[in-house]
């Protein structure tokens, strides 16, 4: 078996550095390179060709979103967003820039290991404080066309009637 090969994409060095430090010592990982923004990681993943990368959203130059979605695009290998920040905005931009993981800072060290290993072998991975609301978000997607096509059918009265019913 081959070795995972990952790139680290953070703009703090000594995040950077602990993150080396947890994942040179698992077996079947291997830490390629370094990158303290994201056009850096854009370049680094050009020659170094990782198969997972850590990406912090929060960088100078270009951020981690904006550098996922150009790792999708141009084939760079699968991203894991690795964040201190809890937010939903994040969460959904980074899965809709095609990032393959989202992981918070807080995790395990065999939790960080488990993350490359996992989107290394080609599946999907979430924190476990994520995970709900992803979700719920796509329970409540799938509820609006049935809502819409309700409402559709409707009159122009009915609904005047339904508003001011909502309005008390």
């Amino acid at each position: 078996m081959t070795d995972i090969r990952v790139l680290l994409a953070d703009d703090h060095t000594a995040i950077r550095s602990g993150l080396r430090l947890i994942l040179d010592g698992c077996d079947g990982i291997e830490v390629v390179g370094e990158a303290r923004d994201g056009a850096v990681a854009i370049a680094q993943a050009r020659s170094l060709r990782p198969d997972v990368t850590l990406m912090d959203v929060q960088m100078p130059v270009m951020d981690g979103i904006e550098a996922t979605r150009r790792f999708v695009e141009e084939g760079l290998g699968r991203v894991v967003i690795l964040t201190t920040f809890d937010r939903d905005d994040y969460l959904f931009s980074a899965l809709d820039a095609g990032a393959s993981g989202f992981l918070l800072k807080n995790a395990e060290a065999d939790e960080l290991a488990e993350a490359v290993r996992t989107v290394g072998h080609g599946h999907a991975l979430l924190a476990p404080e994520v995970t709900r609301r992803v979700i719920e978000r796509r329970t409540a997607q799938q509820a609006a066309p049935e809502a819409d096509a309700r409402l559709a059918a409707l009159t122009p009265r009915e609904r005047d009637v339904l508003a001011l019913l909502g309005r008390g």
